[in-house]
């Protein structure tokens, strides 16, 4: 007979227990501990032998923590006899190094791929990836849950006008709001941006006609918010009446949050809890947070019971 198992890591409590709740499945603790010098030790609390396991795990800040953690878990089911480990990986760490930008940089997306294999998973759900080629990298299942649903019925409910357009941040994230822009009937426009370092943007030109209208910008993660301060201001500067971000991933570092709440353009952001946010974040009256939790729940459903996992988004 078959069995579920849920283990959760430490990186996204909230997002794990409400996962839980939604498939009436306990969570079972990994028992994650450190060693004096940093080392992760791990022990799953009960037994898992022949079930099938779906380890949960944001590789969110801290980065390198969070991912080892997850590694360790997935070693420490291997070696207890799962019959099957999924990881559920919602936000996908080092996703913005999937190939190489210049001489002599490492593909370190790949290198993950390749340590999650290793590790012993046999199976990889996350949650709009940054690079689609990403799953490329794989040569075991990968399923890329998308979070439009939630966001897109957000949209339906609170944002959307006779006068709204669809904005892109970049060339790289058009087909995302074409996406959003065919399912609910408006036009696109897209910011011509120079990225001059890294998590540093200066958006130069807006391509398509908004002046007049009500933007909403559509992207896979807020990181620094420095390319969407830039966004929101050209857009602003070409006659945008109002200027909402949606994002999947709020990644948020330094110094993020102040500038979302000082940039006179933005009127609001709108982020799923693939990431736990900060005290900071939460207390911030622009910033809407929507949960994917009902959407990865039913991935792992289906998931465990062999069903059409696409058909979430048809």
């Amino acid at each position: 007979m078959k069995r579920i198992v849920l283990v959760s890591g430490n990186s996204n409590p909230a997002l794990t227990k409400k996962i839980s709740d939604y498939l009436d499945v306990p969570l079972v603790d990994p028992q994650l501990v450190r060693f004096a010098n940093g080392e992760i030790f791990c022990e799953i609390e009960k037994n898992v032998r022949g079930a099938d396991v779906f380890v949960i795990q944001s590789t969110c800040t801290p980065v390198n923590d969070t991912l080892m953690e997850l590694l360790i878990m997935i070693d420490a089911l291997k070696r207890a006899s799962a019959s099957s480990i999924t990881a559920v990986i919602p936000h996908y760490g080092y996703a913005r190094q999937d190939r190489k930008v210049s001489p002599r940089t490492p593909i370190s997306a790949k290198l993950v791929a390749d340590l999650l294999t290793v590790a012993g998973a046999k199976r990889v759900i996350t949650m709009d990836l940054h690079a689609g080629q990403i799953q490329g990298f794989f040569n075991i299942p990968f399923d890329n849950i998308f979070a439009s649903p939630v966001i897109m019925n957000f949209i339906k409910q609170e944002l959307m006008s006779e006068n709204t357009i669809f904005v892109s941040p970049d060339a790289g994230g058009v087909e995302r709001v074409r996406h959003y822009a065919k399912k609910l009937k408006a036009d696109i426009a897209m910011i011509d941006k120079r990225r001059t370092g890294k998590n540093v943007a200066k958006a130069m030109n807006v391509v398509g006609d908004v002046k007049g209208k009500e933007c909403i910008i559509i992207d896979d993660m807020i990181d620094t918010a420095g390319t969407l301060v830039e966004a929101c201001k050209a857009l602003k500067d070409n006659g945008a009446t109002k200027v909402y971000a949606c994002a999947t991933h709020a990644i948020f570092s330094n110094p993020a949050i102040e500038r979302i709440s000082t940039s006179p353009e933005l009127d609001k952001v709108i982020v799923t809890d693939t990431i736990p946010l900060s005290k900071e974040a939460l207390a911030e009256p622009k910033i809407v947070l929507l949960s994917a939790a009902e959407l990865l729940a039913k991935a792992i459903h289906r998931t465990f019971n062999n069903d059409s996992v696409s058909s979430l988004f048809i």
